[in-house]
């Protein structure tokens, strides 16, 4: 039996909220604990008789999550009690959303090699995160830090077909949330549950579907996406196995899934309304407000690069770091041109940067300070030798531009009459390059062209110093 086979996913991504408190207590946000249990209450903690109040920034950053999916936003919605035990949880439930979520009904495109794909979102729903265990030696210890953090999950319907699908929408997915400041989408902050079946290619039908819980890393998730689709494949070509529905993990040694426990289905966690918390009603005016604060989309930002001439390997990233695109975005207001400005952050920041054995998310910048080299090297008053020189000190010391090149003497004027005597002192000390020059030897114009850039000390236009070198030495 040689059949086609594919493969259908769907999602459940888990983003950590960047707010300064929990979704329905004071207690300091995700980035707030620095030892275990330190940023705990009797609310986020359980406690008997503690009622929940919710933060409003949640909602917002939620809906803001939604828009930036092209989701609907309900203007009616709900907190529902999704009842289990285990040590993590305090009050043995937790407070999500599943009769009213936010959002309903978004999309967002991803292109791969295959081509561009629709992945719908089914709903973005608000919820509070459970705590953490620690295991160690024969004991195990409850940090309750990030009990109540707030989240939103984000569920598509099953329109994945590659691991190479997924790991672009889940890049897509943190470039935009990094940028409009939903999440951090670092140190765990983003998580993703996968939903893997398999079927003969054409059928309509879904496959046995098992869920790998609770990846945060795209390496990870390609291998155990890649790994369990086989293990489907081989189940149903040569009968290696039965396929359950069940929840797996997937072991990063290996790399491989193994069974955790049978999947839950609704009924299992008996979802009730939360009496607790009052329905949210989002009015025409916060909705408003909402929207205004939305950041541009990336497809957008993207389009206007490409506009611009930037290329699509710099586009890409662009994308990938907020900060460097805010960076660029800031230098372009100040005049510069765009692919010219995005060619000095991705080339030549860069290149310094990975010298040092830095990230480009390193890079420590002003906007003015690289719309200052950039605007005098393109208006010739600083050749672009000297701004090089003056770029690593910047990046490397942290010098402020303008006066490093003031102090190196980068930017002092220098007029023709001095250019021609220093032609002049350059020609009569390198009398064998003049001779090897007026010989046909092209290159030996470098050397002269050298003394004279080394006593002007980088000041002075490098054309108009090479064109009156010619002049000379051709007179």
């Amino acid at each position: 039996m040689n059949m086609n086979y594919e493969i259908v996913i769907g999602l459940e991504t888990h983003v950590e909220l960047s707010t300064e408190s929990k979704i329905f207590c004071s207690c300091g946000g995700h980035s707030s604990p620095k030892e275990a249990n330190d940023c705990v209450c009797p609310a986020c903690s359980g406690m008997p008789g503690m009622l929940p109040v919710m933060n409003k920034r949640v909602v917002e950053l939620a809906a803001t999550a939604g828009l930036m999916l092209n989701c609907e936003i309900n203007r009616y919605t709900t907190f529902d009690k999704k009842n289990y035990y285990y040590p993590d949880l305090p009050c043995a439930y937790q407070i999500t959303q599943l009769n009213h979520p936010i959002c309903t009904n978004g999309c967002v495109k991803v292109k791969t090699s295959a081509g561009e794909r629709d992945i719908r979102i089914k709903q973005i729903h608000m919820e509070e995160d459970a705590g953490k265990l620690v295991h160690g030696g024969n004991s195990s210890f409850v940090d309750f830090n990030r009990t109540s953090v707030p989240l939103i999950e984000i569920v598509t319907q099953p329109d994945f077909r590659s691991a190479e699908e997924v790991v672009t929408y889940l890049g897509k997915l943190k470039s935009m949330f990094k940028a409009g400041g939903i999440s951090e989408c670092e140190e765990g902050a983003m998580r993703c549950d996968v939903n893997i079946s398999v079927r003969e290619e054409g059928s309509e039908e879904f496959g046995v579907r098992t869920e790998i819980k609770n990846m945060s890393s795209f390496e990870a998730i390609e291998r155990a996406i890649n790994y369990e689709a086989q293990r489907h494949m081989d189940a149903i070509e040569f009968e290696t196995e039965e396929l359950v529905q069940e929840t797996r993990r997937f072991d990063d040694v290996s790399g491989k899934t193994f069974a955790m426990r049978n999947k839950e289905t609704e009924a299992d966690y008996r979802y009730f309304p939360d009496p607790n918390l009052m329905p949210i009603v989002i009015d025409d005016e916060w909705l408003e407000q909402i929207k205004a604060n939305k950041p541009v989309a990336l497809d957008e930002k993207a389009e206007a690069y490409a506009e611009a001439g930037i290329s699509d390997k710099e586009i890409a990233m662009l994308m990938s770091e907020h900060k460097i695109a805010a960076l660029l975005d800031d230098v372009v207001s100040l005049g510069c041109n765009a692919k010219d400005a995005a060619a000095w952050i991705l080339t030549d920041c860069a290149g310094i940067l990975r010298k040092a054995g830095q990230k480009l998310s390193d890079l420590a910048i002003t906007p003015q300070g690289l719309a200052y080299l950039i605007k005098n090297v393109n208006e010739g008053k600083l050749n672009r030798g000297a701004a090089k020189k003056t770029l690593i000190a910047v990046i490397e010391d942290g010098a402020d531009p303008e006066r490093y090149c003031e102090e190196q003497g980068f930017t002092a004027q220098v007029d023709d009459s001095m250019i021609e005597s220093v032609i002049d002192k350059a020609i009569a000390a390198n009398e064998q390059a003049v001779a090897d020059y007026k010989a046909g030897k092209e290159k030996a114009l470098m050397a002269i062209f050298g003394a004279c850039m080394k006593e002007l000390k980088g000041s002075g236009n490098p054309q108009l110093i090479r064109e009156l070198l010619i002049k000379k030495l051709q007179g």
